[in-house]
């Protein structure tokens, strides 16, 4: 173990693009889409088109920090300077809490879909191997990562642009096969475009928000890069067509070729892509469709693991976590980072291995609202640097659009929706759990900062 506590530049720019990519692309555009839009029917096209709206503006504003200031806390970092370390604290633990505990659970599908496939071996001992490989990946130099990261989601974007491909084909009626209603448009109006009314759009919405977590993983691979504020921009600005493409052109074409009630959509076991391919005339389309889910699931796993050491490496050095997570290998990996960071994931393992894995649902749903809250401090964080950067006289070369009113309105929106989720009631327990958690690390940020915990740390101004 070296005691250097310096990040190496190994990422090249078709890895950065290939990772911006798999932070929009996961599990939630495959399987959890369908759920939605057995839920809302063809209108889910509006939610998704919205939430990627929202999620458009706050990587434009994470963009413009990113730019001025590379760094691989990214919105923690952020936080720190422009609103105060109980800011950057609590917004960088709670956003390693949900990658945390995220890893456990996408390692628990891939076992699932490995243990069907392969049953011979149970399911937590695919977590375990899943886990001590991916663990190697990330030990070693940054570029092993992009280079695993790049082909895994090379995999989802080749299975996404042939679903487009295929869909586009039978929406024309120029694709032979499969059920006689799978073409055309008559399903996206034909049972009505929003069957259960406004209400149910609203609180798709506000699920969907959760899908697109993970654009932002870009911004904290870039500082690993030789041009981290040419790459952050170049990211930023695709990210609008990619979210357009993948996510809207998937939810168009689904609820133009089948009912929006066929009751596979909501089974886990199958997912969107499957329902539509099986409807198609795709041999083998579920098998297919797994594959690329157990793909999306590893790069989400590795993406995690990834950016939690990442997010502990950074929260180390301003004196916000124990300096050990600042150490790196002679190959600039935080190596102690990479180890901590699988707490849960070993959790997730014994809990399957002893049948108990229903306690770790308990622990998913206080993640359930995390991407409003990291959204959130990525708004207010804009707000102040960017007030803070023009007294100061500093040039800003990638700016947020229509500056302040586009920004309030964001910060709007996301209270409004955090009020209405409680409300409402659908994702009630998950805003409540949620806020708790946050608050707890409010509370230890707020402490940290007024006892000045680790404040002897060199902290970016």
């Amino acid at each position: 173990m070296s005691t250097s506590s310096t990040l190496k530049n190994g990422l090249k720019s078709r890895h950065l693009t290939m990772i911006s990519i798999a932070g929009v692309i996961g599990g939630a555009l495959f399987i959890g889409s369908g759920s939605v839009i057995f839920y809302t029917g063809p209108a889910a096209i509006l939610a998704y088109a919205a939430g990627g709206l929202l999620v458009m503006l706050i990587m434009r504003m994470l963009g413009e920090m990113a730019v001025s200031h590379p760094d691989s806390g990214s919105f923690s970092t952020y936080a720190d300077i422009a609103i105060g370390r109980w800011a950057g604290f609590s917004i960088g633990w709670l956003y390693w809490y949900f990658w945390a505990l995220l890893m456990g659970w996408e390692a628990y599908v891939a076992g699932k879909i490995l243990n069907n496939w392969f049953p011979l071996i149970p399911i937590w001992g695919y977590m375990l191997a899943i886990t001590i490989a991916l663990v190697i990946i990330n030990l070693m130099d940054v570029k092993n990562y992009g280079e695993f990261e790049f082909w895994f989601a090379l995999i989802k974007v080749v299975a996404i642009v042939l679903f487009l491909i295929i869909g586009s084909l039978a929406i024309m009626h120029l694709w032979p096969w499969g059920q006689a209603d799978a073409q055309g448009w008559s399903h996206l109006t034909g049972q009505g475009f929003m069957p259960n009314g406004i209400s149910s759009v609203v609180t798709a919405l506000l699920g969907v928000m959760f899908a697109y977590i993970g654009a932002e993983i870009v911004t904290v691979a870039a500082a690993e890069s030789s041009h981290p504020a040419t790459e952050i921009r170049k990211a930023t600005k695709s990210v609008v067509w990619r979210i357009i493409l993948f996510y809207v052109g998937s939810i168009f074409i689904t609820v133009c070729l089948i009912q929006y009630n066929d009751p596979h959509l909501k089974d886990a076991t199958w997912g969107t892509y499957s329902v539509v391919l099986t409807s198609l005339g795709i041999p083998q389309a579920r098998h297919i469709v797994n594959f690329v889910v157990l793909t999306s699931v590893l790069s989400c796993f590795n993406s995690a693991l990834y950016t939690c050491s990442r997010m502990l490496y950074s929260l180390a050095k301003r004196g916000d976590a124990h300096q050990i997570m600042a150490y790196t290998s002679k190959n600039g990996s935080p190596q102690i980072g990479v180890l901590v960071s699988c707490v849960f994931t070993l959790l997730a393992v014994y809990l399957t291995a002893t049948t108990k894995m229903n306690v770790y649902d308990v622990l998913m749903t206080a993640t359930g609202t995390i991407a409003l809250y990291v959204y959130l401090a990525i708004s207010f964080s804009q707000l102040f640097l960017r007030k803070k950067l023009e007294k100061q006289g500093k040039i800003i070369s990638f700016k947020m659009w229509c500056f302040p009113w586009l920004t309030y309105l964001v910060i709007a929106l996301i209270i409004a929706s955090i009020i209405t989720m409680i409300f409402e009631g659908t994702y009630k327990y998950e805003v409540i759990y949620t806020s708790i958690l946050a608050g707890v690390i409010l509370l230890m940020g707020m402490l940290a900062q007024v006892f000045k915990i680790g404040s002897n740390q060199t902290r970016i101004e």
